[in-house]
């Protein structure tokens, strides 16, 4: 096999599924509370049902919408798209599903016109098969003449994003097909990873003893499923562009222009046929039959060009003649060119960041072209990134799935990426790599609209760093700029009914915004809590730094590390002063309120707590080590002179001997799997036991595991946030009783870090065969999962932690480590 074979080979890793896979399990996010739970946030309910029912009456979305939820629909494939220009969801059946092209809006709409369909004709022209290439169970009426004749169980699907690779055996007559779906997601590579495109590759082997006429369709239709379709004013256009053929459909989306293009590339032995025209809610007898009876459509005439329907649909097929024992190759590209972009609320218009190499406007025949000849680029590079994991015979096979399938939030995380105007970049210091990177944002959740969730985006950031490190340090730069920003409009909360400022200076915002309002403008769309009164919101913005300059020493496409210090420095000194303040007690440790008022916000933690201190603890050491760096000795000496006491007052406050207390409470007992997340981020900066002593990190992640972990349906489903030792699950409220996804590989990153090799795997292994072999969510991995088979907050952005298990690995490969009961041994 040669290397262009092994990269469109199918891989032996991934989501793998028969076409009329059903899962065995099907859970939901329907969860009645303890009403002890219930009880303690009744206040909180009756104002989120007041502003709900305001919205309502507004015509307002709201940010986090408890009364309709999503519901999982065990369907979903490796989805399709670049990152920041839209993404488009697709069922591992065949189907069009899941459109996000309206910034920080999820239609979860199968658009049934939306499809592929296969024609086989022998040598006489006789159809011997045609029907559509999915196996989903349609809804609606129309279309009814498109027949689904697959058999199911004789077609295999692999997801290995952003790919994936479908297989049709249609040997009956003659035929072997498989689609191979591309798209531009590559590592240190941001001008192909923008594109708002997908390639599809089908090759067609004829295994019989006679030639073969295939014809292979790609249907599509304006909008996205919603019923603002039909008021979309739109129109089709046949076009032949360089080496590409195909048809164009104008339409508009929410009053935002978008053009699609569907192609297929220009060879000598294929015969390209158009439909510019059909009604998608007709019966669809038209097309269909002239693709039965021709093998292609009829060629339009002036009269089809000038009908209209409420909703537009088109067409391109491709024939191929396939010689007995012969494959041939059909290109085809869907392009989604939506290059400017508003918000509801905002005043602004923002230029996505691929129009910065193929401009604003008239790009969607250009990126068409581009994707026909470089996609073969993707590939190769989609492949070096994936190989040496798929190649790695001491990982998990689960993981190797998991690292890559988890990493589809980068692009359909809601996710917006601009490029900066003119005006926006002389504002800018010529270092600062916005002016070349321009503004990035992803969303906390489908469910959970908010922009750059900070607290959670600590957690996710791994998967930018490592990857697209450019992205990780723009988002870092727009957070240095909000931490400064004061915003006086005073808004209520909703846990406690609080009047609160919208924004403090020298504090990190929860987020940037919601999408429904006027994100990058009016920051800080969090409705709960005070989130200036949180704990480990600034810390958390001071570990990134001092993560991000140690993980960017080898990565040439960065700016200045040394310069990427000095710009930060200041907000660090003052968001970790405003920090301060909560040292009540002036023991070099910040104590919590008594409210929830960090990341976990139900669960109350009082006084100095495992969670929130160790994260202190790292800040304060992260701020020697950057001091040091820049030759701030004063300020080294100041911080280290905190570190100190406050380590002290850590160690005597909390640790019991097994494990760190959860707070200074009366609930103290419980032991939180997430406790020594500030060891964890130091660890993944480099550092060993400067600021946590190595017996009581073993210790702990060991009491972690036996009892967090394998105490909780032994083992199956991760770590569950807190437990009480020798007692049982802590029930305290709603959060301490759940498994938080991105957290459970955080923990497993901790545990690669410090050699618990066999205890990592457990941890997040057991988790993710549940999530993508019993209950169906992959591509949508939840916030929460809980015992009652429920989870809660569909797609969310922090199990993107999942690459801090990588980064661990990654470097236990590299130094080598000591062998131990139950682990592996590495060669030097």
């Amino acid at each position: 096999m040669n290397i262009d074979d092994s990269v469109r080979a199918i891989p032996n890793y991934g989501l793998k599924l028969k076409l009329n896979h059903q899962y065995p399990e099907n859970w939901s996010q329907c969860y009645l509370p303890r009403w002890k739970q219930v009880f303690i946030i009744l206040p909180l309910i009756f104002r989120y049902l007041i502003d709900y029912i305001k919205s309502w009456w507004l015509r307002k979305s709201i940010v986090m919408d408890y009364v309709k939820v999503v519901t999982g629909q065990q369907i979903y494939g490796v989805p399709i798209g670049g990152i920041g220009g839209g993404s488009i969801g697709r069922g591992f059946r065949g189907e069009f599903c899941r459109y996000q092209l309206i910034p920080g809006e999820y239609e979860y709409n199968t658009v049934e016109a939306n499809q592929f369909i296969v024609t086989i004709k022998d040598t006489s022209n006789n159809t011997l098969f045609q029907s559509l290439l999915s196996t989903f169970k349609r809804k609606h009426n129309y279309l009814k003449s498109w027949e689904q004749l697959l058999d199911a169980n004789k077609c295999n699907y692999t997801g290995l994003y952003p790919r994936s690779w479908t297989e049709y055996d249609l040997s009956d007559y003659g035929i072997k097909l498989s689609c191979r779906q591309v798209s531009p997601i590559i590592p240190h590579n941001y001008k192909d990873s923008s594109l708002p495109c997908a390639m599809f590759i089908w090759s067609v082997e004829n295994v019989c003893k006679e030639e073969r006429r295939v014809t292979i369709t790609f249907t599509f239709k304006n909008g996205t499923g919603d019923k603002r379709d039909k008021n979309s004013p739109c129109s089709t256009k046949s076009f032949s562009y360089l080496d590409s053929s195909g048809v164009v459909l104008y339409n508009t989306i929410n009053k935002m222009p978008c053009a699609f293009a569907i192609a297929a590339k220009v060879r000598n032995n294929a015969n390209i046929s158009k439909c510019l025209l059909f009604d998608p809610n007709s019966d669809g007898s038209i097309p269909w039959n002239q693709l039965y009876e021709n093998g292609c459509f009829d060629k339009f005439s002036k009269n089809e060009t000038d009908q209209r329907f409420n909703e537009v649909a088109c067409g391109i097929a491709v024939q191929v003649q396939v010689n007995p024992n012969d494959t041939e190759e059909t290109e085809m590209c869907l392009v989604w060119d939506m290059p400017i972009v508003s918000f509801p609320k905002g005043y602004k218009r923002y230029n996505r960041f691929y129009t910065k190499y193929f401009g604003s406007e008239n790009a969607t025949l250009k990126i068409v072209d581009y994707a026909f000849k470089n996609y073969k680029d993707w590939e190769s590079a989609i492949y070096k990134w994936q190989q040496p994991i798929l190649d790695d015979e001491q990982l998990p096979d689960w993981y190797k799935s998991a690292l890559f399938n988890e990493t589809y939030f980068v692009s359909d995380g809601g996710t917006v990426w601009f490029a900066l105007d003119d005006v926006e970049c002389e504002k800018l210091s010529i270092t600062d790599p916005r002016q070349k990177y321009g503004r990035f944002a992803y969303l906390e959740g489908h469910e959970y609209k908010m922009y750059n969730t900070y607290d959670v985006h600590f957690y996710a950031s791994f998967a930018l760093i490592m990857n697209w490190p450019n992205l990780q340090l723009i988002l870092q730069y727009d957070m240095k700029d909000f931490i400064q920003t004061e915003i006086p409009d005073h808004v209520k909360m909703w846990y406690d009914g609080a009047l609160i400022q919208r924004k403090i200076a020298n504090t990190v915002p929860h987020d940037i915004g919601d999408p429904g309002e006027n994100p990058f403008v009016k920051i800080n769309s969090y409705p709960v809590h005070d989130v200036s009164e949180w704990r480990d919101l600034n810390v958390k913005f001071v570990l990134q730094v001092l993560r991000d300059f140690n993980l960017t020493s080898h990565v040439k496409e960065t700016s200045d590390r040394k310069q990427y210090l000095e710009d930060m420095y200041e907000v660090c000194c003052k968001v970790m002063e405003r920090t301060l303040i909560f040292d009540k007690d002036h023991d070099g440790l910040i104590e919590n309120s008594g409210y929830p008022d960090q990341t976990y916000d139900i669960w109350v933690m009082t006084g100095t707590s495992a969670y929130c201190g160790g994260l202190w603890l790292a800040a304060l050491y992260s701020m020697v080590v950057i001091s040091r760096e820049l030759n701030k000795y004063h300020n080294e000496q100041k911080y280290a002179a905190l570190l100190e006491k406050g380590k002290q007052s850590f160690e005597s406050k909390l640790w019991n001997g097994r494990y760190y207390n959860f707070d200074c409470s009366n609930f103290s007992n419980t032991i939180m799997a997430d406790q020594i997340c500030g060891h964890w981020y130091l660890r993944s900066c480099g550092f060993d036991y400067e600021v946590f002593p190595k017996s009581n990190v073993t210790r702990t992640l060991k009491t972690i595991f036996d009892n967090n972990v394998m105490s909780y349906n032994n083992g199956s489903m991760g770590a569950i946030n807190g437990y009480i030792f020798t007692k049982g699950d802590d029930i305290s409220c709603i959060q301490s009783e759940e498994v938080w996804t991105g957290v459970t590989y955080a923990l497993a990153a901790c545990m690669l870090e410090e050699n618990l090799i066999d205890e990592a795997w457990v941890t997040a292994g057991g988790m993710f065969k549940t999530l993508a072999e019993r209950i169906g969510m992959a591509f949508q991995t939840p916030e929460a999962l809980g015992r009652h088979k429920h989870y809660r907050s569909v797609a969310y952005m922090r199990p993107l932690s999942i690459w801090a298990m990588q980064l661990a690995w990654q470097k236990l490969k590299k130094t080598g480590f000591d062998a131990g009961e139950g682990e592996t041994v590495f060669e030097n």
